[in-house]
């Protein structure tokens, strides 16, 4: 015997005891977040450390309890990464727990992912129908950059899990009058965790959320304004606590913060990875530091509502947007006059409101703005739909709902179709398909209720039209899920898909490594790649060959292709030879070598297990360490060595002022004498004190 509360406080009387049952509705739910464990869960280990940078910070955490606090990049705590560390806690804890490696660095990630589908269903169920919540987890579970990043080492998959822990919370406060307050600080300290993932990304929701409780929430009026001032209360507790310990402790306390140019995490926050990516001025970014330099036409395409439905975009996230749409304007038709606490409206404000704000501002944005960010549309773009789905299914007899319906299934598997025809020699038969039982089920939708059919078969002939709409809604994005997991997904820009869907992520990021008098890039990969900077060279980065186009004139050399400075695959070429050479006297430094850029010196760090000191952070631009700061370092013997590129000295040129990455490493090319390990160029700071 177990005690149980009723799922819906005001409408029903609490239940004392009941006899526990498994009914079809929870085999179905434990049904779908088992298959969704597997697919998440299945090969997961084919890719590797993923995102290196992410891993080498994770690799520093499990070793260092203040590098695990601070999320810094080296257990030395020298810097950190460019985002604040809340994912990497996670991760972090599963090293300390079960030995650092890929599985259980990954396994976390892909847990997210189960418990984020299980939000969705629970949402979606309370104020609908169990159907429609498996309806809206598997959209969620089956979305192609949803699949990817659950996979992934990414700070995405703990965001998105507790924006729809957020959603959640605030369905039980709409719903709730005695401890809708309860609910609504929860809901805002799950999202203000949430900044602790992503920084402001994860404010993009609260519009939503808020108009959605201040509207149709039970209690009056100016409770339901109390209501959100303590929700505000609890975010800005829960994202605040550590930004404020790290803004008071003295610099010297703490690692730099990686992605400031000014040692600041309010800097970062504000700069960087906020108001600058919606202005493009990033300075410090990679193509960034000028209106929209950053995301305009390398990083993310041309801004506007086209974005998202265009490019590689379109095959993550947009299988399923126009639909969505639809769907939301369905639901707010639906509520039409009905009571200001109609759950039909509650619905379309708090996750329609989700998917427009947050697509919106993707679709406008002007700094860098990647493809995989689009996992966060995936939540609203599931529970919508099933919603909607819901309310046109029931009214299937009326000639209107029925016609929206059709409509949409027709309106999706031209859209399907469409996405398909990209990939036009990858399963062509798939789009003709998806077409075709698009156009069965629209007939079959119109037809059926005009048919006086038995109850038995009218009921078996609905079941086989449900059938056939789900086939049309989901083959698309399940077969680019199932090319997903059947592919290894490496490096800093990860996409999902079929090769050739218009991803630079898989095993070896974005073509050519930077040219030599470039980035710095990882040791041992190969690779060649020209740049328009003020340099070309050839220079060793993983995924082969590539172009850089992306102009910028970098003090010290030239852009040369990003492939290399933003990893993947990189641990695979780091030599024997230099992990042996890096390990021996170790423990006698700080830090076992120095290498330009975090991405260069990831692939070392992982490999060999020691601290690699990342001259100018992720990309070489951080102000870190000045030039006097690492020449006194070098003199006190805390870095053993210098780690160039394989075919001549690494060296990016930064915009630090005097102490630049490019000015470190043309300082230790006049003062140490160098030699090739495993084909890598090495310094040995402690041959002499330098100049």
């Amino acid at each position: 015997m177990t005690t149980v509360s009723d799922p819906v406080e005001a409408t029903r009387p609490r239940a004392i005891t009941t006899q526990y049952t498994l009914s079809r509705d929870k085999i179905l739910y434990g049904g779908l977040l088992a298959l969704t464990a597997i697919a998440y869960l299945w090969g997961l280990s084919k890719n590797g450390y993923a995102n290196e940078y992410y891993a080498a910070a994770v690799q520093a955490g499990s070793k260092s309890w203040k590098a695990w606090f601070f999320g810094s990049f080296d257990s030395s705590s020298f810097i950190t990464v460019d985002k604040t560390p809340a994912s990497l806690w996670v991760m972090g804890l599963s090293g300390r727990i079960f030995g650092f490696n890929s599985w259980s660095m990954l396994v976390p990630e892909a847990l997210m992912g189960v418990a984020s589908v299980g939000f969705v269903y629970v949402s979606v169920r309370r104020w609908f129908s169990a159907n429609a919540g498996l309806l809206a987890g598997a959209i969620l579970a089956l979305t192609p950059v949803a699949v990817l990043m659950f996979r992934f080492n990414n700070p995405d998959a703990l965001l998105i899990l507790l924006l729809c822990a957020g959603a959640w919370a605030i369905t039980r406060a709409i719903d709730s009058v005695q401890h809708s307050a309860r609910w609504m600080i929860l809901a805002g300290s799950l999202v203000g965790f949430g900044f602790l993932a992503k920084m402001l990304q994860a404010f993009l929701i609260l519009p939503a959320f808020g108009i959605a409780y201040l509207v149709v929430g039970k209690p009056k009026l100016g409770k339901r304004i109390l209501h959100l001032v303590l929700a505000t209360v609890s975010l800005i507790v829960s994202a605040g606590w550590w930004v404020a310990i790290v803004e008071l402790l003295p610099a010297s306390a703490r690692p730099y913060i990686g992605g400031s140019q000014n040692n600041s995490i309010l800097e970062l926050t504000l700069g960087y990875n906020g108001l600058g990516r919606l202005s493009g001025n990033e300075t410090g970014s990679v193509g960034g530091g000028g209106g929209g330099n950053g995301g305009g036409g390398m990083w993310g395409g041309a801004a506007g509502v086209q974005r998202l439905f265009g490019g590689e975009f379109a095959s993550q996230i947009a299988w399923l947007l126009p639909a969505a749409l639809l769907g939301t304007v369905v639901l707010v038709v639906a509520a039409g006059k009905a009571p200001r606490t109609d759950r039909k409206r509650a619905f379309a404000l708090l996750w329609g409101g989700w998917l427009l704000g947050t697509g919106l501002v993707f679709s406008y944005m002007q700094g860098i703005i990647h493809s995989y960010y689009m996992i966060a549309l995936a939540p609203a773009i599931g529970a919508v739909i099933g919603a909607a789905m819901s309310v046109l299914w029931k009214r299937r007899t009326e000639w209107l709902p029925r016609a929206v319906l059709a409509g949409g299934i027709l309106l999706t598997a031209g859209w399907s179709f469409a996405l398909l025809k990209q990939t036009p020699s990858w399963q062509p038969w798939l789009r003709w398909t998806v077409l075709l039982t698009g156009v069965l089920g629209a007939g079959l939708l119109m037809l059926l209720p005009e048919l006086k059919l038995h109850r038995t078969a009218a009921r078996r002939a609905g079941l086989f039209t449900a059938a056939v709409l789900t086939v049309t809604a989901l083959a698309g994005p399940t077969a680019y899920s199932v090319a997903t997991i059947n592919s290894a997904h490496t490096g800093a820009l990860p996409s999902a898909g079929p090769s050739g869907a218009g991803g630079m992520g898989r095993m070896g990021g974005m073509g050519g490594g930077p040219g030599g008098g470039g980035m710095g890039t990882p040791p041992g990969q190969t690779g060649t790649g020209t740049g328009t900077g003020t340099g070309t060279g050839t220079g060793r980065g993983t995924g082969g060959t590539g172009t850089g186009t992306e102009a910028g004139t970098m003090r010290g050399g030239g852009m040369g292709g990003v492939g290399g400075f933003l990893g993947g695959g990189g641990i695979s070429g780091v030599s024997s030879e230099l992990i042996t050479l890096l390990q021996q006297r170790a423990k006698g430094y700080t830090w076992a070598a120095a290498a330009v850029t975090a991405n260069g010196a990831a692939p070392m760090q992982i490999a060999s297990g020691e601290p690699i000191m990342a001259i100018g952070g992720f990309n070489g631009t951080d102000p870190a360490p000045s030039m006097a700061e690492f020449k006194e370092l070098v003199a006190q013997g805390k870095i053993h060595y210098f780690v160039g590129s394989g075919g001549g000295m690494g060296g990016f040129g930064g915009r630090g002022g005097d102490g630049t990455s490019s000015e470190i490493a043309n300082w230790v090319n006049q003062n140490f004498k160098s030699q090739t390990v495993g084909g890598t160029t090495v310094y040995d700071l402690s041959s002499g004190t330098g100049a």
